[in-house]
């Protein structure tokens, strides 16, 4: 049985992550529009109501299962629609469409390390550290880690992650063109990763990857302002 604080923990964290996953496709949908392709607009999709958004299971049953399991917690929306056609430059703009779900994580992070740093500058720290005041502590470090680890998973340079798209970005004609044919295998060699390797052969590259980058990223953000 799990404890209060547990099923606490990882109900917050769940909803965290809905939260800037739903963040990271109105990104890509709005930078979309910023550059000529009103796709997302049209289609209802530059919304942060999450009901645009959410996948049952990329935003509710995976990040649940792997707040469950312990270990670093991402998720996905359904993906925001964009014609690379109505771009204004389709090359430059699908890179930026692309990275700018990242970045949007990446600036949740910042914001969130920001108000954890006044909370604890201004909070008294007897109450920061028992009752509400600790659980709001709780959010914030988790909002800014869950941030870190959403924008270096989409980071990875393997379709249909956003980092594929700055591969693409320097790829042309065939290679261009065997590139895309690996979203065929994708969703197999994702969960041969993210549970097969970790699960049979302990091996998990996925998570010393996250803790190289996110992890580092997140201690030290979170090391500025305690």
């Amino acid at each position: 049985m799990l404890s209060a604080n547990r099923l606490f923990t990882v109900a917050l964290t769940v909803a965290l992550v809905m939260v800037s996953a739903v963040i990271h496709e109105v990104a890509h949908g709005w930078v979309a529009w910023k550059l000529g392709d009103p796709t997302a607009k049209e289609a209802g999709r530059l919304t942060l109501d999450p009901r645009a958004h959410l996948d049952g299971f990329g935003s509710i049953v995976l990040p649940l299962l792997m707040a469950l399991m312990g270990g670093p917690v991402f998720a996905f929306a359904r993906p925001v629609p964009y014609n690379p056609r109505r771009l204004r430059n389709a090359r430059v703009g699908e890179l930026l469409v692309a990275l700018a779900g990242p970045a949007s994580n990446l600036l949740q992070a910042l914001l969130g390390t920001a108000a954890l740093g006044l909370l604890l500058g201004a909070g008294d720290l007897a109450w920061l550290y028992t009752g509400p005041g600790w659980w709001l502590l709780e959010a914030l470090s988790t909002y800014v880690y869950v941030n870190l680890v959403l924008c270096f998973f989409n980071l990875i340079p393997f379709p249909p992650l956003d980092g594929s798209k700055v591969v693409l970005f320097f790829l042309s004609g065939e290679a261009r063109r065997r590139f895309y044919e690996l979203e065929r295998y994708s969703m197999g060699i994702l969960l041969l990763v993210l549970y097969v390797l970790p699960t049979l052969l302990y091996v998990d590259p996925l998570g010393a990857y996250l803790d190289a980058t996110a992890g580092r990223l997140y201690l030290a953000l979170v090391g500025l302002v305690m």
